[in-house]
Formats: C-alpha cells, sequence, structure tokens
C-alpha cells in the first residue's frame, strides 16, 4: 500500500494545467488519481478520459472534468498501472478487465507513463495470466485457437457468472508461463477472430514509476 501511494503520486507530477489527461484503472493508479483531484481542486484545470466506469465515477467523485474522443483527438499524457512490466517497458494489464480502453487510451498519446509497485516489475512476462477480451459468441473456440498457441485459457468469471467487460465482452485469461516476444504473440492473438484485444502492451511506455530499494524511481526508455 505504501509502495502504491508513493509510486502513484510520484508521476502526478507529469499533469500539468491545460492538458487532456488519460487516467488508468488500478490500485496503483487510484493515488494518482487522488492527486490530480487534489490539483483540480486547487485550481488546475485539465480534462480528463478515464479508460473504465470504475475510474470514471472516482473522477466525479473528486470533480475532475472528462471529456470523450468525440471532442479530443489527441491526450497530452496517459497514467496507468500494469500487472506485470518486463525490462523493456512491455507490459500485461487487464488484470482489473479495462484492457481495451486501457489500450485504446495509451494509443492516443504520445507519453504514456507506467505506475508500478516493486512486486509487479519481471524480467519475462508470463508469470501473470494474460487478460485476453473476446466476443462472447463462440468464446469457447476462439478459447481453443488460443490454447493452440501454448496457454491454458481461462474465462474469468463474477461470482458465477462470467465477468463482462465494460464493452459487454468476455475475458479470458490465459496462461502461458513465459512470453518469449510479447510483440509476435500479441500480433497472433488479435489475428484470430472473436479475439477484440489482448492485455499486451508493446512499445507504448515511455515512462515508468517504480519503487527499488525502498526509493521511488523514474525509469526512460
Amino acid at each position: 500500500m505504501i509502495e502504491k501511494k508513493a509510486v502513484g503520486e510520484a508521476a502526478a507530477q507529469y499533469v500539468k494545467d491545460g492538458m487532456v489527461v488519460g487516467l488508468g484503472t488500478g490500485s496503483t493508479v487510484y493515488y494518482t488519481i487522488q492527486k490530480v483531484g487534489e490539483y483540480v481542486k486547487e485550481g488546475m484545470n485539465i480534462r480528463a478520459i478515464p479508460t473504465s466506469e470504475e475510474t470514471k465515477m472516482l473522477a466525479l467523485d473528486l470533480n475532475i472534468p472528462l471529456v470523450t474522443f468525440a471532442e479530443v483527438n489527441h491526450l497530452d499524457v496517459v497514467i496507468d498501472g500494469a500487472d506485470e512490466v518486463d525490462c523493456h517497458f512491455a507490459l500485461t494489464k487487464g488484470g482489473g478487465g479495462a484492457l481495451l480502453r486501457e489500450k485504446l487510451i495509451a494509443d492516443a498519446t504520445d507519453l504514456f507513463i507506467v505506475v508500478a509497485d516493486s512486486s509487479k516489475m519481471v524480467e519475462k512476462l508470463g508469470k501473470f495470466p494474460l487478460p485476453v477480451e473476446v466476443t462472447p459468441f463462440s468464446w469457447e473456440r476462439t478459447a481453443r485457437q488460443i490454447e493452440e498457441l501454448g496457454s491454458i485459457a481461462t474465462r474469468r468469471l463474477n461470482g458465477t457468472e462470467p465477468y463482462i467487460s465494460d464493452n459487454g465482452n468476455y475475458i479470458l485469461d490465459c496462461s502461458f508461463e513465459v512470453i518469449e516476444n510479447p510483440e509476435e504473440l500479441s500480433q497472433k492473438l488479435n489475428r484470430i477472430p472473436g479475439v477484440v484485444e489482448n492485455g499486451l502492451f508493446v512499445n507504448m511506455a515511455k515512462i515508468v514509476f517504480t519503487v527499488e530499494e525502498g526509493k521511488v524511481v523514474r525509469k526512460m526508455k
């Protein structure tokens, strides 16, 4: 909790007056959003696009002005968390179920900042199951095709019912053990009919805030 708060708040320094900001989803970026809410309360003029309904509600509670892509085309900065970050800044995201909107928003900026406590930093991706968003229709066949790539695909549940994303889709949590080539796997997954998007974010993150030896550090690509 202490690491998450320190890292999340540190990244908020990149939010400046007049910016359009992408707000991520998760337990670490929660503290970034809280800090941005303080900036707004102090008079900073920003607008934001949230990556999930959960983040939208948090932003509204903090009186952060929201916009949509009907009004803007480019974001000055996007700050989001990750489930895993490898040594090349490739990410696994989607543990919170918001991977599609997170990727759409990350793609709309030239400055994508990741906040991650030390437990999320890995040499190679794969320990955390890779979330893949799929259409409910024919999800079983889609899952089998994903498994042909070397994974075990499990449909995410919300209690005893299927978990439904903000976009009305299912999430398959896919265990690959080790992901040697994230970019290649991402391309293969997205070529499977029924796959809406996958949780591999490759060549997108520019800055990672994390903790090393008890101190917040900023890593730049």
